[in-house]
């Protein structure tokens, strides 16, 4: 059952790499550290919304399959 919740850890941190990765394309280094183009507040839609919710979602169940992981022992 253990290696179980650690297939899924390996999975659920590729999965939160690419998404983090494909979020982060369209800005500039500048822009992620806090020094963007004065674009005020903008709205996620379409597929940017759905890797935004799925960023989230594999966050959780990499959490939760990580904690899992330690109280199977």
């Amino acid at each position: 059952m253990k290696s179980l919740f650690n297939y899924i850890t390996i999975i659920t941190s590729i999965i939160i790499i690419t998404t983090v990765l494909l979020q982060s394309r369209g800005s500039s280094l500048g822009a992620s550290m806090g020094g963007g183009d004065s674009e005020g507040y903008r709205t996620r839609r379409g597929a940017e919304q759905g890797i935004y919710y799925t960023t989230i979602g594999a966050g959780f169940i990499f959490v939760l399959s990580v904690l899992l992981s330690i109280l199977s022992k």
